[in-house]
């Protein structure tokens, strides 16, 4: 199984941003441990992360045809992208929403998800743990 984890803006600035939401671990941790749990797994992973829309666009949109499962934390774009959820209605790959923190307990704003419009699953709230929930969730339905 080959699986592509998507990352929206300033989740590359984990260990900077906001430690009492995010916790001081790096974007370059989050990395290693899902590589270290992929490969356990017998599961590839590739990676991208990105601050620009179209960015995340263009990459699910070459995900088509490539992988069997994307695992998404859209970040900020959740609530306001109707193109990355078009994009992932389009290629039609299994997809799980991911959140670091529990949306649903902060800023109203941040309660719409577009993304789970389309998401077959939400993983929110279990910080790094979440990742690979969202991996074992594609494994255990797709793998």
């Amino acid at each position: 199984m080959e699986i592509l984890v998507i990352n929206g803006p300033n989740i590359n600035m984990l260990g900077i941003r906001e430690k009492e939401l995010y916790g001081a671990q790096t974007y370059e941790s989050l990395l290693g441990l899902i590589r270290e749990f992929c490969a356990e797994k017998d599961v590839k992973v590739s990676f991208f992360q990105s601050n620009h829309e179209g960015a995340i666009v263009d990459e699910i949109q070459s995900a088509y045809g490539k992988y069997q499962g994307i695992v998404i934390n859209p970040a900020a774009y959740t609530h306001t992208s109707v193109a990355i959820l078009d994009a992932l209605k389009a290629v039609n790959i299994p997809t799980v929403e991911v959140h670091i923190t529990d949306t649903s307990k902060r800023e109203d704003f941040r309660k719409v998800s577009y993304v789970r419009l389309f998401a077959e699953h939400t993983i929110q709230g279990h910080g790094f743990d979440g990742y690979l929930e969202a991996i074992d969730y594609l494994i255990e339905n797709y793998g």
